[in-house]
C-alpha cells in the first residue's frame, strides 16, 4: 500500500475526521497507486491516521475510508459499511412507510462519492470519486444483498464526475428495470419516478419532510409552486386542502409527469390545479403586473452556486425570486423558501431572504428553518455536506413602516 504524507500540521483536519484531503495538504505519495487505490494517510511526523482513496487529478487528491490505519478495506469493510448505512434508515420512525428513501448519502456514511436512492423495487446509484469508481461492483453487491431489491439502476452522470477524472456512466447494473412508470409512495400522495432520465437520480427526496410542512400548511389557501418539477410541492398542497395551487416550470416533460402524478391520486381535486410552463423568473413579475396574489408560495429553484466562486451571482438571483415572492403574497401570507445551492451557506442565504423582504417592504418573521429528510443526514465534522437550506416565513398582515432617512 502507498503511504500519502501530509505537510506539517495539516493533520488537524484529519484528527477532527474531516474527510477530505486537498491538494494543498499533500507533501508527497510514496509508492504507486493508480487513481482510486487505498493509500495509507501518514502525518509528516509518520504517524499513522486512516486509510484513504486516492484521487491524482481532482482537488480532493484523497477522501477517507476509515480513520482507523488498522482497518483492512476491502469487501467485507463495504459490505458492512452498506448494511449500517440501510439499517439505521429502517429502524428511523421519521422514514417509516416511505416507499422512496436515501440508503447512503456519501460522506455521512462513510462512503464518500456513493450515492444511493430507493425507489420501491428499484435502487439508483451514483458514484461520484475515483474512490467509490475502483469499489463500484462491491457496493453493488452489497446493495443487492442487503436490500433485496428487484434492480439496481446506475445514474453516475453528474459532472463532478470529470473532477476525478471520470467519463459519465448510467445503465442497469442488476436485475431488470421493471416495465411502466415506476410510482412511489410518498405520505399518502403517489408519484411517479423517471431513474433513467430524471434529475438527480429520478426525484428529489431530500424535501420530503417539507412537502409534508407545505401539506399542512396549505389548507384553504391559494398556492404557488415555482419550480416544481414533477409536482411534489403541488399534490402535497392540494392533499393538504389548498383552494388552488398554481404550478410553474421551464419544463414541459417535467410538467407533463407532474400532470400524470395528478391523474396517479384520483381522489386530488384536479380542478383546484393549474401548470404553467415558463420562465419563472418572468412568470412571477407576469402574475404581479396581472394582480394576482397567493397566500402561500413554495421556491424550490435549482442550484445557482455549485461552489462558492458562484455565490455572489446566485446571491442575485435568489434575492431577485424572494423579491418577486413578497411581492406576490397576500398580508399574512407565507413563504416556503430553498437553496440547494453548496456555495450559500445558510447565514447569507437568510441575509439574502431578509434583503429582498426589506426591499419588497414587508416584514417578515421565520417559522421554521428548513433542511434536508433525516436519510440525507450531515458528518458533524463536514458540515459542507449540508447543502439544502429553506426558510417558512410569514410576512405581517400589515404593511411595513417606511424607514426613515433623516
Amino acid at each position: 500500500m502507498a503511504r500519502l504524507y501530509l505537510h506539517l500540521g495539516k493533520e488537524r483536519s484529519v484528527l477532527r475526521r474531516h474527510p477530505w484531503i486537498f491538494a494543498g495538504s499533500v507533501e508527497r505519495l510514496e509508492g504507486r497507486a493508480r487513481p482510486g487505490d487505498t493509500v495509507e494517510v501518514v502525518s509528516a511526523g509518520g504517524r499513522a491516521l486512516g486509510r484513504a482513496a486516492w484521487s491524482p487529478v481532482s482537488q480532493i487528491r484523497a477522501r477517507m475510508w476509515t480513520f482507523d490505519a488498522g482497518t483492512p478495506v476491502d469487501h467485507a469493510f463495504f459490505k458492512r459499511r452498506v448494511a449500517e448505512a440501510v439499517a439505521w434508515r429502517a429502524a428511523h420512525p421519521g422514514l417509516a412507510g416511505q416507499d422512496g428513501m436515501r440508503l447512503i448519502h456519501g460522506e455521512a456514511d462513510g462512503l464518500p462519492g456513493v450515492i444511493a436512492d430507493r425507489y420501491g423495487p428499484v435502487a439508483v446509484v451514483q458514484f461520484t470519486s475515483a474512490g467509490a469508481e475502483k469499489w463500484r461492483e462491491a457496493i453493488v453487491a452489497a446493495l443487492a444483498a442487503v436490500t433485496g431489491c428487484a434492480a439496481i439502476y446506475e445514474r453516475s452522470d453528474s459532472e463532478v464526475r470529470r473532477l476525478e477524472g471520470l467519463e459519465p456512466r448510467t445503465g442497469c447494473l442488476f436485475g431488470v428495470l421493471p416495465a411502466g412508470p415506476l410510482l412511489i409512495g410518498e405520505n399518502g400522495v403517489r408519484m411517479e419516478v423517471d431513474v433513467v432520465g430524471g434529475h438527480k437520480t429520478g426525484f428529489y427526496l431530500d424535501q420530503r419532510d417539507n412537502r409534508l410542512c407545505t401539506s399542512r400548511l396549505a389548507a384553504g389557501r391559494r398556492v404557488l409552486n415555482c419550480f416544481c418539477y414533477t409536482g411534489g410541492f403541488s399534490l402535497q398542497a392540494l392533499a393538504g386542502g389548498a383552494q388552488s395551487v398554481l404550478s410553474i416550470d421551464s419544463s414541459g416533460p417535467a410538467l407533463e409527469i407532474a400532470a400524470r402524478n395528478l391523474a396517479h391520486n384520483p381522489r386530488l381535486d384536479a380542478g383546484r390545479a393549474r401548470w404553467r410552463e415558463d420562465d419563472v423568473f418572468a412568470a412571477l413579475r407576469a402574475l404581479k403586473n396581472a394582480g394576482e396574489r397567493f397566500d402561500l408560495i413554495v421556491l424550490d429553484p435549482p442550484k445557482f452556486a455549485p461552489s462558492a466562486a458562484h455565490a455572489a451571482r446566485a446571491a442575485r438571483a435568489y434575492k431577485d425570486i424572494n423579491l418577486c415572492a413578497f411581492r406576490l403574497l397576500a398580508p399574512g401570507g407565507m413563504l416556503m423558501t430553498y437553496s440547494c445551492s453548496g456555495g450559500i451557506g445558510q447565514e447569507m442565504f437568510q441575509k439574502i431572504v431578509a434583503g429582498a423582504a426589506s426591499d419588497a417592504g414587508v416584514d417578515a418573521s421565520i417559522l421554521y428553518r428548513l433542511s434536508a429528510a433525516p436519510d440525507h443526514p450531515v458528518g458533524l465534522a463536514a458540515p459542507e455536506g449540508e447543502y439544502l437550506k429553506g426558510l417558512a416565513l410569514r410576512v405581517s398582515s400589515a404593511a411595513a413602516e417606511p424607514v426613515r432617512t433623516d
